[in-house]
């Protein structure tokens, strides 16, 4: 099938392509509209001239248009091309700020937080988005959305990781439109009392309302949890060791409300009420009523961009199969990634849970026919499991390249528990509908609360077998970007050869994976060249990382709090081969010294050229005698040292016109380079 002859497809693609031109060079505000002005008045002169919109010039036109549309797309949504946005006001500093609760999210160990839409800017209406946080304590409130406070304070940027190849939440923030927050303390704010509803607010009020009523019941802890997640949207009860099994089970996807849940809802409801197209103009009576429980349901579920995106996707799937015309699968799918990107944000592009949802379904329409046809069981027993085993390998095949990319683990006995649990999904959903309905009637049978707990152990308990089978679970596996573009290569050049093999069709194959191995191959040899040393930044620990090669020594006061941060490192570096160590007093770089500095605050009684002093544990010295005696050419503290004592060292370094570097600023010190 020639998918490029179908016209949304190529301008979705043209769209995409405007996207990324749009993300990755700032072209301002000017040219985008200028250029799509121009583009249109051209197009509307070639629409009356040229009747039947078929010469070159028409589709040149057309395609510099939708790619120039997806430039200003990006442009828009750019705070500093947003008149109104809190960012092109002069903010620095404290101010009175008057914000309204958007989302709550999970609490970490030490904070509650929430993002927060900011009404006021010293009384000027302005607009925007940024994290609020609290201290965990039981003296402050938790709030709720809908909920609006007054703070006077500062906006904090959010700050870059500190580490090499740590994830990047600043960067993420920032995909979500956030790119400040506050900080909030028991004397800085006060909430107000009677504050505005939004269909935010009240969505949040009845999920609040039926999770009391949810927890009344004799549901178990961890089932509970799960419940709210699969029919809420609500992981926030979830336990860390749960989130992890089904994770590791190639099963996250269904305890997040996202495309998986939405598809299998419009069936369920596609089957429920099929008697309502009896009635005169039945059909589209039919399609109206499941939209709006569809989107019903989002606004349940909160609204996340998850939902709306899978909701959105699946409102137009809806109506593909109101036309009943099953060639215009790409079509529709085509035209909702359109209108999603175009209406709701361009910025989604770039959303790990928007690439893995539509890369599912395209490689689920797109192969599962084509798995079909290499066998047609005649049990109708077989063949309904090969059609769920074809579902699930078309939809992991769509998803592994992303997989690796973002993840770098991939679960190797998937096929398990997505065998076991997709089928049941519509029983557990349809259940929990009833179930949330009778709890809010107060009409709950303890029967069916004991049935649906025990169908919500039964899953967990076989996600948590197939998580257990760590010999399955590949984890740590290196993969970039263009690893990932060539991935796709092999898997979309390997289905076009396997369905017709032929030499022309053979050609991209062995280019794709000849491509693959010499980047392979390339990536190898940067990684045996490369030497460096890491001083990371944890606090209350002390850590070096060195690399030679495919070997790594890790020298930590506390191994097992670096066993994150080393393991970020392994990976992105395709590290083999890990030796851990204690720290010593004195390195030699190459041509360089470096001495390290701990509690004992010992350091040589003689003047030697010294050019690194790294500062750890803070060591109670007099710092002006230490460089009098052996002037290092640089100092560096890490972030096992006293705040007062760090800016006491600053402040004599900035004296002495001395470089002075501190990893919980400026990051980890990387020495590079031997002289």
């Amino acid at each position: 099938m020639n998918l490029l002859r179908f016209i949304p497809i190529k301008l979705t693609l043209l769209l995409v392509l405007g996207i990324i031109l749009g993300s990755n060079y700032n072209m301002g505000i000017v040219v985008p509209i200028t250029l799509t002005l121009s583009l249109l008045f051209f197009l509307g002169i070639l629409f009356y001239l040229d009747t039947k919109k078929t010469t070159a010039l028409f589709g040149i036109v057309v395609t510099l248009l939708t790619v120039s549309i997806g430039l200003l797309a990006v442009s828009l949504s750019k705070p500093k091309y947003q008149p109104d946005h809190y960012s092109n006001q002069n903010f620095v500093g404290n101010h009175t700020w008057h914000v309204k609760i958007r989302e709550v999210l999970k609490p970490t160990s030490y904070s509650n937080r929430y993002v927060v839409d900011v009404r006021l800017f010293e009384n000027r209406k302005v607009t925007g988005k940024v994290l609020l946080s609290s201290t965990v304590d039981s003296s402050n409130q938790l709030f709720n959305v809908d909920d609006e406070l007054t703070f006077f304070g500062a906006l904090d940027s959010i700050k870059p990781p500190l580490n090499p190849y740590q994830f990047d939440y600043r960067k993420y923030l920032n995909g979500l439109g956030i790119s400040h927050q506050i900080r909030l303390q028991s004397h800085n704010f006060f909430a107000s009392g009677n504050p505005s509803k939004t269909i935010y607010g009240r969505a949040a009020a009845t999920r609040n309302f039926i999770i009391n009523k949810l927890k009344k019941a004799n549901f178990g802890t961890e089932e509970l949890g799960v419940i709210q997640a699969l029919l809420l949207g609500q992981r926030n009860d979830i336990s860390a060791e749960t989130y992890d099994n089904y994770k590791n089970a190639g099963a996250v996807h269904i305890l997040a409300v996202s495309g998986l849940h939405i598809g299998v809802l419009l069936f369920l409801l596609q089957f429920l009420l099929r008697p309502l197209e009896r009635l005169p103009r039945g059909r589209t009576l039919k399609l109206v009523v499941i939209v709006g429980l569809l989107w019903g349901f989002a606004l349940l579920a909160g609204l996340s961009a998850s939902i709306v995106r899978a909701v959105t996707m699946f409102s137009f799937v809806a109506y593909a199969l109101y036309l009943n015309r099953p060639s215009n699968t790409f079509n529709i799918l085509a035209l909702s990634m359109f209108f999603i990107l175009l209406v709701l944000d361009p910025n989604l592009l770039f959303h790990v849970g928007f690439q893995m949802s539509y890369a599912a379904v395209l490689a689920i329409v797109w192969l599962y026919p084509l798995m079909q046809q290499l066998w047609r069981p005649k049990s109708r027993v077989i063949r309904y499991f090969w059609q769920l085993l074809s579902v699930s390998i078309a939809a992991q095949l769509g998803v592994l390249p992303i997989s690796l990319f973002y993840f770098h683990q991939f679960p190797g006995l998937f096929f398990i528990s997505n065998l076991v649990i997709v089928p049941a999904l519509g029983i557990i959903l349809g259940m929990g509908i009833l179930i949330i309905i009778l709890a809010t009637l107060n009409r709950l049978p303890n029967f069916l609360v004991s049935i649906y707990d025990a169908l919500i152990g039964w899953m967990n308990t076989i996600v948590s077998w197939v998580a257990k089978q760590e010999a399955f679970v590949f984890k740590n596996i290196s993969f970039d970007a263009l690893q990932l573009i060539l991935a796709y290569a092999i898997i979309c050049s390997a289905v076009l050869f396997f369905t017709k093999p032929n030499f022309k069709r053979a050609l991209p194959l062995a280019l794709a994976i000849m491509g693959f191995q010499i980047w392979l191959i390339h990536l190898d040899y940067k990684t045996h060249q490369k030497e460096a040393i890491f001083l990371m930044h944890q606090a209350r620990n002390s850590a070096l990382l060195y690399q030679n090669g495919e070997n790594l020594i890790v020298a930590a006061q506390d191994a097992d709090r670096v066993a994150r941060m080393v393991t970020d490192y392994q990976v992105a570096e395709r590290i083999t081969h890990i030796t851990y160590d204690s720290m010593q007093n004195s390195y030699r770089w190459g041509n360089k010294s470096i001495f390290v500095m701990d509690s004992l605050a010992i350091y040589p009684a003689k003047k030697l050229p010294l050019d690194y002093l790294v500062l750890t544990q803070s060591p109670r010295v007099n710092l002006e005698r230490v460089l009098d005696s052996i002037e290092p050419k640089l100092i560096i503290a890490d972030g096992n040292n006293y705040r007062s004592y760090i800016d006491r060292w600053s402040k004599t370094c900035k004296k002495r016109k001395l470089p002075f570097h501190y990893t919980g600023e400026k990051g980890a010190y990387c020495f590079t380079g031997k002289d």
